[in-house]
């Protein structure tokens, strides 16, 4: 395994720490949020039960004066904004499970495209680095300006591993897909095949003036 390849491999479990941390981090906020709602609720149960909904006015259109009508308006108010950022918290949950959920997927992929390489290599009885991987995709457009020109991609480059997709573990053009929008704003290794020489690159999949996070086309490698 290259430097390059250590590192990359090392930004997996680096990477679902700091998801799991953000996770830690959104539940001390959900309850935070949770615990300063329910004393507002208190607040307003200590006015005569007033609740969220309850008039503020007489049966003859007066303010009520057995209630303090700023206390509850208050707590009301800030009820309704506190609920609006407890949605949003929620929100913010659900998303960092689904990474975790999505880095938990590529590692699997990861160990298990390991694992076939290290037992073909024992079965073919030379060293794995010997038997050079076959490309699977190859890039036939690169958008000027975009992240997959930025990187360095061209048209014509065979792709011998994008992210943790490689020739043992690649199924469709939908696996790549995949991984380019689970890796949003993070580093990509991309290893290709140009003129019979192995390129490795760093793409960052990212929005752009253009379309999509690559500005590229990639298309099956048809022997």
């Amino acid at each position: 395994m290259s430097d390059k390849e250590a590192t990359s491999s090392g930004q997996a479990p680096q990477a679902r720490a700091d998801t799991i941390s953000d996770i830690q981090e959104l539940m001390r906020r959900k309850e935070e949020l949770e615990a300063q709602i329910k004393a507002y609720y208190d607040v307003l149960e200590g006015q005569k039960g007033v609740g969220m909904d309850e008039p503020l006015v007489d049966c003859e259109g007066y303010p009520r004066a057995d209630v303090d009508l700023y206390q509850v308006r208050t707590a009301r108010h800030n009820i309704i904004c506190l609920q609006n950022d407890h949605k949003a918290v929620m929100k913010q949950v659900e998303e960092a499970l689904h990474q975790l959920h999505a880095h938990d997927k590529e590692k699997q992929a990861r160990d298990m495209a390991e694992a076939q390489q290290e037992a073909m290599s024992h079965k073919l009885g030379h060293p794995e680095s010997h038997s050079p991987p076959e490309a699977f995709a190859r890039v036939n457009s690169v958008s000027p300006g975009s992240p997959a020109s930025i990187a360095g991609l061209q048209v014509g480059d065979e792709i011998l591993e994008f992210g943790s997709v490689n020739t043992q573990n690649f199924q469709s053009l939908h696996h790549i897909s995949t991984v380019v929008q689970h890796s949003e704003m993070k580093p990509l290794s991309v290893t290709v095949l140009r003129q019979g020489q192995k390129h490795q690159l760093r793409l960052v999949p990212k929005r752009w003036t253009g379309k999509g996070l690559l500005g590229c086309n990639i298309v099956l490698l048809q022997r």
